[in-house]
């Protein structure tokens, strides 16, 4: 789902994470390398632009949000494309998110609650059945 919606830890959380899965989609770490998340960017040909631009998505949201995340660790290559989600892995995630959010956040979840159709990252574009 789009970045907008995570709380502070959540975000920052998935700021560093997504720093790790570049290394492991790089084969520069050992490491989380069997993680579900990481299988929609591993089905692409070359996976480093689809997360180079994911990571550029969630840099947008940190600088809108006032947060000093470090630009250099953006990648060069960027991809215009966007992988797939399917309905149900993403109605999983935001329920995930609500979930952490009734305990993390309640005046963050209360507002997410509100919300009928939640954006996804723009990198991803919900598959059609």
């Amino acid at each position: 789902m789009h970045t907008k919606y995570l709380d502070v830890k959540g975000f920052v959380a998935l700021w560093r994470e997504a720093l790790l899965a570049r290394e492991v989609l790089k084969g520069k770490t050992k490491g989380w390398k069997n993680h579900p998340q990481l299988n929609r960017f591993k089905a692409v040909k070359n996976p480093i632009p689809y997360i180079n631009a994911y990571l550029k998505n969630i840099y947008k949201e940190a600088c809108k949000r006032g947060y000093n995340f470090n630009q250099k660790k953006l990648g060069r290559k960027l991809t215009n494309k966007k992988l797939k989600v399917s309905k149900g892995f993403f109605e999983k995630e935001v329920k995930a998110l609500k979930s952490k959010l009734r305990k993390r956040d309640p005046a963050k979840y209360k507002k997410l609650s509100k919300l009928k159709d939640l954006e996804l990252n723009p990198i991803f574009k919900l598959e059609k059945h």
